[in-house]
């Protein structure tokens, strides 16, 4: 009994000793990163902070527009007017304010000069610089286009932040001057292994915006659905897309569109050919797909490269397309084309026969040939992933090769530009492919700077989110902030990843808090608002 005694009573002691611990004491206790508070994201290129503060009282402060109008600067101002004073939803851990000495004054309004009338979209080559000044009383936005102007909302709109007693936002004596690195900061977004709801493409344009990202890339149709309601082709949607609920009309497209450029957001459409079109297959374009054998007329592969009508079609097709989008960019696909059922098909081999055509990739030109042709008369630029440049199909003259693959050999790039041709890179920003734990920096080490270097053909790049394991229930949380990651790297002319990991953490709180469910960018963490 004594034993066990003596037994108990060191157990309690070492308890009392392992655990009376200082208040000092903090190891793995809290966040593993600490955010910052009112940094912007993606960095800006140019910023002097000063140690000196305004507060807010929100219902005091305004947007002043000292120079031109439009439609999508007044909803702007209203967007960011809903999202510039969000309350505390959880109680702060510690309750500290500032001093009251670093305290300069109230920020009562923002003047905003538009030195420029509102372009109707925006485009690649769309001004998107501003100025910012925030001193005493009043701040100063100034752009020479809307599209400036909109960044320039957005920085504004993350430089303020909420103190610790939960009650009072304030924003730091700051300038700032702001340019992207790279003109096109894309999204590709995968539409046709699962079909997402307008609201689902809405909600992720304002993700886009939070961090600059300027091109929606959309990758509609595919093998496995053939969502696009199609006025001159209504079966194609009608039999290839999953059901009638899975369909994009006109309206939907333009809605989507709309919304896009009150974000400063540009559309390009993705109609991929010859390969990936089964879906295409059940639309009714009699002769369309190859049969891949004449005992099996059930088994099909891509567009039949041989068949006038076919080109008859694509031409309606594409010309109702550019038509509907607003955009003079349009992705023609072009990737990982099975031509095993052209070389089996008795018809195609006796087509290339009498047109001396070798092998399958001289029909694979033949084809493309007439899809330059048919955008060239509809005045719109193509773009194809790298394949087509790889295997030296000739390209229209204006055509952009977008590369996707050689993750470990950026020197696909430079020869493509050495070539000529406008270069989009995506090919280590494929963000549906994660892993668990803090995977942003892969994508934020992925820097095609050095291949790029400041040749005029690097238009930039997109993050792409495929959708064969994403619909809507985890398309937000899986993008974002990962896809932010990419957007930095295209955007900011200086990039650094320990500065990073602290700003993407308030990034994902701003994000929450703005209704965009981003998973946790670095570990245990928590968002006060």
């Amino acid at each position: 009994m004594h034993y066990n005694s003596l037994i108990t009573n060191a157990f309690v002691i070492c308890s009392i000793l392992l655990f009376s611990v200082p208040q000092s004491f903090n190891q793995n206790v809290g966040p593993t990163v600490k955010m910052t508070n009112g940094q912007v994201w993606p960095k800006p290129a140019l910023q002097h902070i000063y140690d000196e503060y305004l507060t807010f009282e929100p219902e005091n402060f305004n947007f002043n527009n000292t120079g031109y109008s439009c439609d999508v600067l007044q909803d702007a101002f209203k967007w960011y007017n809903s999202m510039l004073f969000l309350k505390a939803t959880n109680t702060f851990k510690q309750n500290t304010s500032l001093s009251t000495d670093s305290i300069i004054g109230k920020m009562e309004v923002l003047n905003v000069q538009l030195t420029n009338p509102c372009e109707n979209y925006p485009s690649l080559n769309m001004e998107e610089k501003y100025e910012i000044k925030i001193n005493n009383s009043s701040g100063l936005l100034v752009a020479t286009s809307i599209w400036g102007i909109l960044r320039g909302l957005e920085t504004f709109s993350q430089l303020v932040y909420l103190e610790t007693d939960g009650s009072t936002f304030v924003i730091r004596r700051t300038t700032i001057v702001d340019y992207p690195k790279f003109r096109h900061r894309g999204f590709l977004l995968d539409t046709s292994r699962h079909y997402f709801p307008i609201e689902s493409i809405t909600k992720t344009l304002d993700a886009m915006s939070y961090s600059k990202m300027n091109v929606f890339h959309w990758h509609m149709v595919d093998d496995q659905s053939f969502p696009y309601q199609s006025s001159a082709f209504p079966n194609l949607s009608e039999k290839g897309a999953f059901g009638k609920s899975a369909i994009y009309t006109k309206d939907d497209v333009r809605r989507v569109i709309e919304h896009a450029k009150l974000r400063g957001i540009r559309v390009i459409p993705e109609f991929d050919t010859p390969g990936h079109t089964l879906s295409w297959g059940l639309g009714g374009i009699p002769g369309l797909l190859t049969e891949c054998s004449d005992s099996d007329t059930n088994q099909f592969g891509p567009i039949d490269p041989t068949v006038e009508k076919n080109y008859n079609f694509i031409r309606t097709l594409l010309s109702e397309v550019s038509e509907l989008f607003q955009d003079n960019y349009l992705h023609l696909g072009g990737d990982e084309v099975d031509s095993s059922c052209w070389t089996t098909n008795k018809k195609i081999q006796h087509f290339m026969e009498r047109n001396n055509m070798k092998n399958v990739l001289e029909l694979k030109d033949y084809y493309f040939a007439n899809i330059f042709n048919i955008t060239r008369s509809l005045e719109t630029v193509p773009i194809v992933w790298e394949e087509i440049f790889d295997e030296n199909i000739h390209l229209d003259p204006k055509a952009v090769v977008h590369v996707w693959k050689d993750y470990y050999d950026h020197s696909i790039v430079s020869k493509v530009m050495k070539s000529g041709h406008p270069v989009l890179f995506s090919s280590c920003w494929y963000v549906n492919y994660i892993k668990y734990g803090t995977d942003w920096p892969k994508f934020y080490r992925c820097d095609p700077t050095s291949e790029a270097g400041h040749n005029p053909l690097f238009l930039g790049g997109e993050a792409c989110m495929w959708g064969e394991f994403v619909d809507e229930t985890n398309l937000l949380p899986l993008t974002w902030p990962r896809t932010s990651a990419v957007a930095e790297v295209l955007w900011s002319h200086t990039l650094n990843e320990t500065d990073a990991k602290y700003r993407i953490e308030e990034h994902v709180c701003r994000m929450r808090r703005r209704g965009i469910p981003a998973e946790p960018a670095n570990g245990p963490s928590y968002c006060h608002y």
